[in-house]
């Protein structure tokens, strides 16, 4: 058995792991990214599949990608995505302590969906005790209602100064008493290295409720890494429960992170300036997924190419984005795009960006205070200290035609509409057009979702190419692929031995 090189009192249980017969089951990794979400998301399907009413869990989440929820709420988009792998709607308690950053030591703390305000880091900490209630308080309440649920961690454990009131990884596990299995990605390299020196970062009684390892986006012939495998089960004393292969064109957005997007050879060019504090950007996923459109997007310290299309992304700190914009030049080449006949449109805080102010009086996002903003559509936008959480269906017009859409709203911001305006959600006008046509934005994620809505937006824009597919289409098929995956590769009896509770 690996022995201990931490020492760790404080959440050590009698009897560490007695939990593995219970219906929590977490999931952690060595690294971010190292694939916890979509495994968590596989592991979800591969349970509702066999009738098992499962739900997703993450108890504190980091992240800038978020989703309204059937409570009217707000949680990690990871989160929603999981619960469509379940077939039950997103919920609050899938993610009750949601934390937004708008600087690098601040952010924006959400319990239960709902901002209580921004605190530094330091603050967090102090407020820790309240967030670890608001966690366990929906824990239990998915583990009263559910005969499973998978749990995702944060980041990693073997973080040493974040040990200290953990309540996203071991600190959690402990106190639930439940079983864990640590995922690596191998794609990285040094895969044995993370997983002994996570296991070399953790108290004996965390090591014990390690019940296997995961090891993610493997290539190539699995003959060739067997004899790493029995190298590491040896070593550790614990098993290898599935390797999983790198899936090309996963169409699963990263929990936050923007993707690396190497962009193709096509006709027509989109472009999104990945600010500071990009909010949603699973809103442009409908565009990866369109021939002759050559997606990418820009980030600080890189020249904006060449476009047919601009998209300004969503801001979790506009006021402090727009002034980037304005000091990377990127205001100057959008006008230089808009000069030539590009066209432009701005979502949520980039809809805000196209305004001629910002206002934030209350200090929602940072120093009170106001922003000049782009001034391409006639727009004054002051931020509300109440946050707008609501999921929305509507109409768009555009180029004499109109059609559904479907979406989301979240915002701070409230911003009059000049008429006529380019959407109505649920009775309500929404969003604005350039009189020359060139620029429209609008406050509603998920606005490219419908393809109807997509098509109409290209066509506006010049585009040949046209959508076919619905994003939750698309997204339910990529889940039903990579859970297929997942099931060739787990060895079935010891993942039941390792806590997964199977009919």
């Amino acid at each position: 058995m690996y022995m201990d090189v931490h020492e760790d009192s404080e959440h050590r249980p009698t009897k560490p792991c007695a939990g593995v017969a219970n219906k929590t089951l977490m999931i952690q990794g060595c690294t971010s990214d190292a694939g916890k979400s979509t495994l968590v998301t596989a592991l979800c399907r591969l349970l509702e599949r066999r009738g098992v009413k499962v739900a997703p869990f993450k108890p504190q989440n980091m992240a800038l990608n978020s989703a309204v929820t059937a409570d009217g709420g707000e949680i990690g988009r990871a989160q929603a995505v999981q619960a469509a792998a379940c077939r039950i709607p997103a919920h609050t308690d899938h993610n009750p302590v949601l934390l937004k950053p708008t600087a690098d030591c601040t952010a924006q703390v959400i319990i239960h969906g709902k901002a209580i305000g921004n605190l530094s880091a330091i603050d967090y900490l102090a407020y820790k005790r309240q967030a670890k209630t608001a966690v366990f308080e929906s824990w239990r309440r998915l583990e009263a209602a559910h005969e499973a649920v998978v749990v995702e961690g944060a980041g990693s454990p073997a973080e040493i100064n974040l040990r200290e009131g953990d309540i996203a990884n071991m600190g959690f596990a402990e106190e639930a008493d439940c079983p864990v299995w640590l995922v690596a990605d191998i794609d990285r390299g040094g895969v044995f290295a993370h997983i002994v020196g996570t296991l070399a970062c953790l108290s004996e009684s965390e090591q014990a409720r390690i019940q296997g390892f995961i090891i993610n986006r493997f290539r190539g012939d699995l003959s060739l890494l067997q004899p790493g495998l029995d190298w590491l089960e040896a070593k550790t004393g614990k098993p290898v429960l599935a390797v999983l292969p790198y899936l090309h064109g996963l169409d699963i957005a990263a929990e936050d992170a923007v993707p690396r997007l190497k962009g193709k050879d096509a006709p027509y060019r989109v472009i999104v300036p990945a600010l500071p504090h990009i909010a949603n950007h699973s809103d442009f996923d409908p565009f990866l997924q369109l021939d002759g459109v050559d997606f990418r997007f820009v980030g600080p310290g890189q020249a904006i190419p060449p476009a047919d299309l601009i998209i300004l992304p969503g801001s979790k700190n506009t006021r402090g984005d727009v002034g980037k914009l304005f000091e990377w030049g990127w205001d100057k080449a959008i006008a230089r795009h808009l000069r030539y006949g590009g066209k432009l449109i701005g979502v949520c805080g980039g809809y805000q960006m196209l305004g001629e102010v910002i206002a934030d009086p209350h200090g929602i996002e940072g120093e009170p205070g106001s922003t000049q903003g782009l001034g391409l559509l006639p727009l004054t936008t002051v931020m509300a200290q109440e946050k707008t959480l609501r999921d929305v269906c509507g109409t768009l017009s555009l180029s004499g035609r109109t059609v559904t859409v479907r979406g989301y709203e979240i915002h701070h911001g409230e911003t009059a509409v000049p008429a006529p305006a380019p959407l109505q959600l649920e009775g309500r006008p929404d969003g604005a057009l350039s009189s020359d046509g060139q620029v429209l934005g609008s406050y509603l994620h998920g606005i490219f979702d419908e393809p109807a809505a997509l098509n109409l937006v290209l066509e506006w824009a010049g585009c040949d190419s046209r959508a076919s597919q619905r994003t939750s289409d698309i997204l339910d098929a990529a889940i039903d692929r990579l859970t297929d995956a997942l099931e060739t590769a787990l060895d079935w009896d010891r993942a039941r031995s390792a806590g997964l509770s199977l009919p």
